[in-house]
Formats: structure tokens, C-alpha cells, sequence
């Protein structure tokens, strides 16, 4: 018996583990849940991608620099996960323009 892909809820929190990801996943995931913290007003976001051989922490580099939202990426400061982990900074959202 097949199991079926059922939709995933990831909390909108600020801090995205994607232990449990493939790395072709994070090319459609993180800049959905990047999207979703801007909504939320949450602009430093942590993505924790581990050590390991360094292939997800690529991807998810890959994908930051080409997304215009974001400001800056860095690794992580040591006590937030260091290498294993990259900071980002996004840019707001515009504030709706009222008209009278």
C-alpha cells in the first residue's frame, strides 16, 4: 500500500528545520515559508539545514540569493547552530497605500 502525500503544517515562527527534507524540497519550501514569516512581520529568520557533507546548506544558499526579498544571509552564530544554521534578514512588506 502507497502512502499519499498529505500536506505538511509547518509553524510560521521564524525558525524553519528542515531535518526532514530533501534538499530538491527546499527549493519550493523555503521560499513559501520565507513568504509567509513577511506576512507575519517576522523579518530574522533562522533556517537550521545541519552539518553534514554541507549539500542542503548549498541548496538553501542557492535559493536566498536568488530571492529579492532577501536583505542578507549569514551562518548562524555559534550558539544558534553555527554552521549548521544560516541567519536571514528579510525586507518588509510595503504598507498598503490608502487613497481618500
Amino acid at each position: 500500500m502507497e502512502q499519499s502525500e498529505q500536506p505538511y503544517s509547518l509553524p510560521i515562527d521564524g525558525v524553519l528545520d528542515l531535518h526532514t527534507f530533501q534538499p530538491a524540497d527546499c527549493k519550493n519550501l523555503v521560499p513559501e515559508y520565507l513568504a509567509e514569516c513577511r506576512k507575519k512581520g517576522i523579518l530574522q529568520v533562522r533556517i537550521i539545514h545541519g552539518k553534514g557533507r554541507g549539500v542542503l546548506r548549498q541548496t538553501v544558499h542557492h535559493v536566498l540569493g536568488r530571492l529579492p526579498e532577501v536583505i542578507d544571509f549569514h551562518q548562524a552564530p555559534d550558539n544558534a547552530g553555527g554552521w549548521g544554521a544560516t541567519s536571514v534578514i528579510l525586507e518588509s512588506l510595503p504598507l498598503p497605500c490608502f487613497k481618500d
